[in-house]
This record gives structure tokens, sequence and C-alpha cells, in this order.
């Protein structure tokens, strides 16, 4: 049997050694492992960040893939370790709602509590349960290990909660979930919340920023290069054309940002 792929989500960057050590435990148990780094630049302890880029990156990867997922700011508590099977492909990480984004809509196979320790490194560190538990795991589950081995079975997980939208007749008030590497304001306002709603009438404020219309695409920008648009995660995405959003905003996640139709058709940007 060809071993399946695995795949490696983080917020340890690439300063420490933790990522490679993830990588050694997961060949030493088996050398014919593939692994893909999918991100390890989720920033520090942000699950919402790490749930986006899971969910918005599982659906491209084969059926059978194994998806490890570590961004884990209760490591060493109570919260359980989990391997999740749904739709022919494994989601192994901590129970505080990393893993759930990837799950919406799908109904699971097997929700496993990774508490055989058969399949653990010893002694269990409190503080790298990444190398610990979920690589190890991942390991053997790549070779054939079937995910009732791990652990007892559960009948649910923790969801990490979608930030609500306000909205009215006119009107839509969201807020920034996440800011990629380009410092693109990623909001939680979803492509089918404008539905209806005239692109070209649409005015978008972030702090003292407002850019007017809804663009196809990023050279869309305004003279000033700011531009509006529903990026390839289906969400509405504030950015400036080969400059730096977050920077020129000075915005972070959780600012506020404002939807508002000009219903008679004229705004102005400023």
């Amino acid at each position: 049997m060809e071993p399946k792929l695995i795949t490696l989500l983080s917020d340890f960057g690439d300063k420490d050694p933790f990522v490679g050590i993830m990588k050694g435990v997961i060949f030493g148990i088996n050398p014919n492992a593939r692994v893909i780094d999918l991100s390890h630049g989720i920033p520090p302890q942000d699950l919402m960040a790490g749930a986006l880029v899971l969910r918005h990156s599982a659906p491209y990867f084969p059926p059978g893939t194994i998806h490890v997922a570590v961004v884990d700011p209760g490591v060493g508590t109570e919260r359980r370790p989990l391997l999740i099977e749904a739709e022919d492909r494994f989601f192994i990480g901590p129970d505080n709602g990393l893993l759930s984004l990837a799950l919406e809509g799908k109904s699971p196979r097997h929700i496993i509590e990774l508490s055989n320790d058969i399949y653990h490194l010893k002694p269990i560190s409190a503080t790298f349960h990444g190398r610990d538990i979920f690589a190890p795991v991942a390991a053997y589950l790549s070779l054939g290990i079937p995910p009732a081995d791990f652990g007892p079975a559960l009948t649910d997980f923790q969801r990490l909660p979608w930030p609500k939208l306000k909205t009215s007749d006119h009107a839509i008030e969201g807020e920034i979930i996440y800011i990629d590497a380009f410092g693109n304001l990623v909001t939680n306002v979803e492509e089918r919340a404008l539905k209806g709603r005239r692109a070209e009438r649409l005015i978008f404020s972030v702090g003292s920023l407002s850019i007017r219309g809804l663009a196809p695409n990023y050279s869309g920008a305004d003279e000033r290069g700011y531009v509006a648009l529903v990026n390839s995660w289906g969400l509405l995405e504030i950015a400036l054309y080969k400059g730096s959003a977050q920077r020129s905003c000075r915005s972070q996640i959780g600012d506020r940002v404002h939807i508002r139709e000009n219903l008679e058709g004229q705004g102005e940007a400023s």
C-alpha cells in the first residue's frame, strides 16, 4: 500500500526546530512517508487563522490525506488530542476548534480521542504534543493502522465560533479575522452576504479608509491603490495593490469593517 500523504500546519515558524523534529518522528516510524508543509507561519496561538488555512487548503489534497494541525495554546491541559475522519480525509490535532472549520458540513466517520499511548512517544512532554502524540499517530495512520486503534470513539468535538455579522437592509458590519503575508485584510463577510447588492454601489470602510465599489480582482483598485474584493476563500478582502493594507491602515485582527449601500449610486471615497 502506498503511504498516505501527510500535511503539517502549525504556528511554530521556521526559527526553532519543532517542525523538523515532528518530521523526524514521522520518518522514524514510516521512512517512506510523504510529508508536505502546508504552513508554519500561523500567528502564534491564532486558532482562527489556523482553522481558516486548514479549511481552505484541505479540499485540494487527494482522498486519504492526513492533515496534522498544531496551534495549541492549551497543550498539557485537559483538552483532548483528536483524530477525525471525514469524507476519506483525516484530521489530527487538539480539540480546541482548530479542526472544526475544515469539517463544516461534513459527517465524520470517526472521532477518536488519541489516548492509546502505544502509538505515542514516551515520555510525553506537557508542552510538545506535536512531537509526542500528533506526529507519531499520523505516521502510524499512514502505515494503515485503523483509526479505532488509537483510542475510544467520541461523539463530538469543539467548534470554533464564526464571528457574527450585523446586518440591515442597506448595511453590513463585519470584522477582520485574518491578515495574510501581503498585508491583505480578510474579513468574516462571506460572498453570499453580498448577494443581491449592487457591487458598484457598495462602500467599504475600515477605520478612516473608505473604498467605493466591489472589484473583480486586485487590478480593479482605485486611484490610491485600494480595493475591496471577494478572495479565493469566498471572503471579503480589503487590499492595497502592490502594497500592504495592514501597514497603510494600521489594521488589526478584530477591527470592524462597515459596508453600506449608496442608494443614490453616488459615493465618495476618502
